[in-house]
């Protein structure tokens, strides 16, 4: 990458920051590579390895009411082979083509632990690791559970767990979930959800 970088400029009128040009490098069945061209705050030019993904919806469904005295969730184990162990995760999955995020929330509850969700609510959109990919994770929180059947992929490999949500943020704090998306939308929904 060519360019000096850093500090905390304001961009000029001639140096707005973005893409220049971009080159497909690989094209996939989940993610594709595309080397940009971008200019920087600075209006030097340089070049970035982007990996595009279509983005992802994820949802925290609580088994018990959320403003109970210690509400129980439901997490996945589940076997990751980038970190090459089980992780804890919420139900989470990227979205089909033109699928709204909230369908796409629903579908994954109801794939991988076969609940569906008399209440789905919209809390926040993240970015995952926006060094290098424009994937964005919207994430939900589920109540009013019904349990059914679960209707995984053939490359999910995943149990579900009912644990109180004190137990998923001692989780949290004694790192059992090392999961980003995970952490984060589980601190989201106890901070900001569970105490209302």
């Amino acid at each position: 990458m060519t360019g000096s970088g850093g500090g905390d400029l304001e961009p000029t009128e001639e140096a707005i920051p973005g893409k220049i040009r971009s080159e497909r490098i690989y094209t996939g069945r989940i993610v594709n590579l595309d080397r940009d061209t971008v200019r920087f705050p600075d209006g030097s030019v340089g070049e970035l390895e982007m990996v595009r993904h279509p983005g992802a919806s994820a949802i925290v469904p609580f088994v018990s009411e959320p403003t109970g005295d210690d509400p129980q969730i439901l997490l996945l184990r589940q076997y990751r082979y980038a970190a090459e162990e089980y992780l804890y995760e919420i139900p989470a999955g990227r979205l089909d083509p033109a699928e709204e995020p909230l369908a796409c929330a629903k579908r994954e509850l109801r794939e991988e632990t076969g609940c569906t969700a008399r209440s789905v609510e919209f809390m926040f959109t993240m970015f995952t690791t926006p060094g290098f990919t424009d994937e964005r994770i919207h994430v939900f929180i589920a109540t009013g559970l019904e349990r059914g059947e679960p209707k995984r992929e053939a490359d999910e490999f995943m149990t579900v767990e009912a644990v109180t949500l004190s137990a998923a943020l001692r989780f949290i704090q004694e790192g059992r979930i090392k999961d980003g998306k995970t952490a984060l939308a589980i601190l989201f929904a106890a901070g900001f959800r569970a105490g209302q």
